[in-house]
């Protein structure tokens, strides 16, 4: 029979004082229920729940997998950290030991997990098999939960920026925010603020200023996510203004960095300004095009996760990240139009590599073979 979780009660049994992510245990388990579309409640339910142990902290893909598996039991060192009781008996046997901070000894008809065996559970996103963090909630694992929630957060595959240079000045950034209740969107909107300067001073040809600032706008970008995600405070606007923003302004950059090459005296002919603005800009909605019609044709799986090599390219493929990094090596040598021109020729061989990709999947799947990520192998 299948259970219903719509209205599951989600209760956290015990107090404990450290806060995650300036949350108590309590708070962040009900943001986590409430998100889910169940109901946080205060005393142990008569009757089918899950149970958090106030004593531990566990990535919230642990709550979704459990939320479907009743009868589970999720423990480290013997000690249940978050249950689905079937039914009221196992509720009051594991709340229990919850309570308590004892091992679970009865565990007639439940299903233990043990952490320890690193359990694995399937990122339906990256069809990516993974182990989430659980661990003792105390103020001498507080960083690492912390490290281990925020890079939890973190996509596995990105660019080259975003994964090596500032996921560390992120980390920063995200736990200043959380501690004074700065919020996602009021992130998103600072780094919007920067965002249209970033773009003024491109148009005027201030390029290294212009640049100072987009680094300002593309950190901020991060920590917005990163932060609704680990303080369990994503909305539907928040990811409309944050995806919005990311979706738009890069053709803006890129047509005005364009035109502020006359305060450089390197402006561009009619010829080419058309040609390399039609090279971006068209060069990027296709990509797009490209990468959404992977995600239809394969159970919404992109196409960054197919192989090894299409993870590693997307380091370098032509984003906003790594185009920006062509356009620092060239304002290095005083060239910002060489750098928009070797923008151009990135865009249009990223397309043209990804356009390849495609017609490889649909190959693959013509002959009867199937599309899967190989971060889900072995």
């Amino acid at each position: 029979m299948v259970q219903n979780t719509q209205v599951l009660p989600v209760a956290t049994i015990g107090e404990n004082p450290v806060k995650l992510w300036g949350l108590s245990p309590s708070q962040r388990v009900g943001r986590i229920a409430r998100a889910a579309g169940l109901e946080p409640v205060e005393t142990v339910p008569e009757g089918p729940a899950i149970l958090s142990n106030a004593a531990f902290a566990w990535d919230p893909a642990w709550f979704a997998h459990i939320t479907g598996r009743p009868g589970m039991v999720l423990t480290l060192g013997g000690v249940p950290a978050l249950a689905h009781a079937a039914d009221a008996d196992q509720a009051a046997r594991i709340a229990h030991a919850m309570a308590s901070n004892t091992v679970l000894n009865d565990t007639k008809g439940l299903l233990t997990v043990a952490y320890e065996d690193r359990p694995t559970i399937e990122n339906k996103q990256l069809r990516k098999r993974e182990t989430p963090f659980l661990m003792p909630l105390i103020a001498s694992t507080l960083r690492p939960i912390e490290r281990a929630s925020y890079f939890g957060a973190y996509k596995g595959v990105t660019d080259v920026l975003t994964k090596y240079l500032w996921p560390e000045w992120a980390l920063v950034l995200t736990r200043v925010c959380a501690k004074f209740g700065i919020t996602p969107n009021q992130v998103t909107t600072v780094g919007a603020v920067f965002c249209v300067i970033a773009t003024a001073l491109f148009a005027y040809g201030h390029y290294w200023a212009g640049m100072a600032t987009g680094l300002v706008f593309m950190v901020l970008d991060t920590v917005d996510g990163k932060l609704a995600r680990c303080t369990i405070t994503s909305s539907a606007w928040g990811n409309v203004f944050d995806h919005g923003m990311d979706l738009v302004h890069p053709p803006f950059w890129w047509w005005f960095w364009a035109t502020g090459l006359g305060a450089w005296g390197l402006a561009y002919d009619t010829t080419t300004f058309w040609w390399v603005q039609g090279a971006i800009q068209g060069g990027y909605v296709v990509q797009r095009l490209i990468e959404g019609a992977f995600m239809r044709q394969n159970g919404l799986m992109h196409i960054h996760v197919w192989r090894p090599f299409d993870s590693r390219f997307r380091l370098i493929t032509a984003r906003r990240n790594p185009n920006m990094v062509i356009l620092f090596v060239a304002m290095i040598f005083a060239r910002p139009d060489i750098g928009l021109i070797a923008v151009a020729w990135w865009t249009a061989l990223s397309c043209l590599i990804h356009a390849v990709r495609l017609v490889q999947a649909w190959i693959v799947r013509a002959r009867g073979g199937t599309i899967t990520s190989w971060l889900a192998e072995g």
